[in-house]
């Protein structure tokens, strides 16, 4: 592959610059650039800045920009619940931002699939989106032509970004987004951002640590707060009671939740309520999350 036609092609569909890796164009000191900053943050070192590289960068930027703070500071008009075919659908949770009203995020019609008639989901997917917030999220999602139906931002708002009866590009393949509606939890991942976290007036989040995904211990990292883990129980309910998808989530023999692949999910067959790495292996989202004890 040509590292240099695919960076090009890469920048003008994600809008970054080599000046982002401290070069001024495609060539092969960018790739150079590109493959030092990937080492450095545990990336593969290809020398490509596909969507990983993408959006570990954007947050690396978006974490010194001063218009991030308006994601905190701005007045928000909540609404009184989620958007499902058109229809108002109770939620019992207070902070609640649907896309076309004051302070909503609506994604281009060119991120997602509309479906004309109802659409059934059989389970929900649970993503963190490596972002500082619910904002940064949209922005890149938006950026890379994809898609998801909610996020939940640091503090406990749930911003809709589409209606549940459009088909969101989340989850990986065809049949998975089909079958599916999904959420971005806000969490940046990386400690090394918990000072922003404070800086911002959100207080310390927590460190997860010995959470094992696909048979490997996870090095600590951060979690949720606790606020976002209620909006998010407040989302599964109401949903849940909207589509009748039971509050369940892939269990073992032990009846304990599966931490890997699930290869009922994966075929499809799985009614409840998943983490992205039921899917495939991937993803690590969201490992250290009890989503049996939250259900």
């Amino acid at each position: 592959m040509d590292k240099n036609f695919y960076n090009e092609a890469s920048a003008n569909k994600l809008g970054w610059s080599p000046s982002w890796f401290g070069e001024d164009g495609f060539d092969e000191d960018l790739v150079k650039a590109i493959k030092r900053w990937q080492g450095r943050n545990g990336l593969k070192k290809d020398g490509m800045c596909g969507p990983g590289t993408f959006r570990r960068i954007f947050t690396e930027r978006e974490a010194t920009i001063l218009e991030e703070a308006s994601a905190t500071s701005r007045d928000k008009n909540y609404s009184q619940g989620i958007i499902c075919n058109g229809e108002i659908v109770p939620i019992a949770w207070d902070k609640v931002i649907v896309w076309g009203e004051e302070g909503g995020l609506a994604l281009p019609d060119s991120c997602f699939r509309s479906v004309s008639g109802e659409r059934h989901p059989r389970f929900f997917v649970n993503h963190w989106d490596v972002c500082l917030s619910s904002e940064s999220c949209f922005k890149v999602l938006k950026k890379r032509g994809i898609s998801v139906h909610f996020a939940i931002d640091n503090d406990g708002t749930i911003y809709q970004f589409m209606d549940t009866n459009d088909i969101a590009w989340h989850a990986g393949s065809k049949k998975w987004n089909n079958a599916s509606i999904g959420v971005e939890i806000s969490n940046a991942y990386y400690t090394k951002y918990q000072s922003w976290y404070r800086r911002r007036g959100f207080g310390e989040r927590p460190i997860w640590e010995d959470a094992e995904v696909h048979g490997s211990l996870q090095k600590p990292f951060l979690g949720f707060y606790d606020v976002q883990l209620q909006a998010a129980q407040a989302l599964w309910q109401a949903i849940s009671r909207h589509y009748n998808i039971p509050l369940e989530c892939p269990l073992g023999a032990d009846g304990e939740l599966v931490t890997t692949v699930d290869p009922r999910c994966v075929a499809g067959r799985f009614n409840g309520f998943i983490n992205h790495y039921n899917l495939t292996k991937r993803k690590i989202d969201c490992a250290g999350l009890d989503l049996k004890g939250l259900l």
